[in-house]
């Protein structure tokens, strides 16, 4: 009898393993994450898109998202393109996401010659017409939101992370905005510089940006060795792509399966140099 009870309980023991890890983390999305899976062009989810028509707060865009409607809700995040650029410029980073796990829309701005502060407010805008009234609204948490950006709409993202702290990531790349102290912001932010970058030179942009933010709980300065300006745009670049992924599965999805990419901090020949506030809380 008692050998029954004990089998008994190892059986109880392995169904309740599984639900406990899950609510130890219910947000975690996809499996267990592997130097290969974050350097993919796709991740493990299915997924489809629709577009979204010019809006009374941005300027329309197109919505990734995972075609599962067993795996519970996803995270979301905006992005914005830069200065005269329209989505087509960030599109890739669009399906690259959403099938890691999360709902994404590229945004067109109202105008292509919009600033940054404008920029921030369509991309909140466009995580208010995601989770409100878009198609896919009942697949998002609305708790669990990020903004990205290339150039002025990286300046952008962090306009908007400034104008709302709920957010729970920011990846501004290649960040470009008149503003330099971002003293102010409370949301963990990940700016992407690059090296060569004579648009917006890290040493007057990216680089002040990141040492202003005294107020973020979490934060990172990733500079692209030897790249420029646009190597987060028009197909991208796997460095840009891996850590960003990183960060938004990180403060998004709670995921700590993601830390062991950033920190300690990561080096390698395609990084120029890495600064953050690790270990992650």
């Amino acid at each position: 009898m008692r050998a029954l009870f004990a089998s008994l309980a190892a059986a109880a023991a392995i169904l309740v393993a599984p639900a406990q890890a899950l609510a130890a983390n219910p947000y975690e999305r996809g499996p267990a994450p592997t130097n290969a899976s974050i350097e993919a062009s796709r991740g493990s989810f299915a997924i489809a898109q629709t577009t979204v028509a010019r809006q009374t707060g941005f300027g329309g865009g197109t919505i990734y998202y995972p075609t599962t409607t067993t795996a519970g809700t996803f995270g979301a995040i905006a992005i914005s393109p830069g200065f005269t650029a329209t989505q087509s410029s960030i599109a890739w980073l669009g399906p690259r996401l959403a099938s890691q796990g999360f709902v994404v829309i590229t945004i067109n701005t109202l105008s292509t010659l919009d600033q940054p502060d404008s920029r921030g407010t369509q991309l909140l805008a466009a995580l208010d017409y995601l989770t409100r009234t878009s198609s896919v609204r009942t697949r998002i948490d609305a708790a669990r939101l990020g903004v990205m950006g290339h150039s002025m709409g990286g300046g952008g993202s962090l306009a908007a992370a400034r104008t709302r702290p709920a957010l729970q990531a920011a990846v501004p790349m290649t960040p470009w905005h008149g503003t330099k102290s971002w003293s102010t912001v409370r949301v963990p932010t990940m700016i992407i510089g690059a090296e060569n970058d004579t648009v917006a030179p890290v040493s007057s942009h990216a680089e002040p940006f990141y040492t202003s933010m005294s107020s973020a709980p979490e934060k990172a300065y990733l500079e692209v060795n030897n790249a420029t300006h646009s190597a987060p745009t028009e197909g991208g670049n796997v460095t840009v792509a891996k850590y960003a992924l990183s960060w938004l599965k990180r403060f998004i999805d709670d995921d700590t399966r993601y830390d062991q990419f950033l920190c300690p901090a990561p080096s390698a020949s395609t990084i120029e140099e890495y600064r953050a506030t690790c270990p992650h809380a």
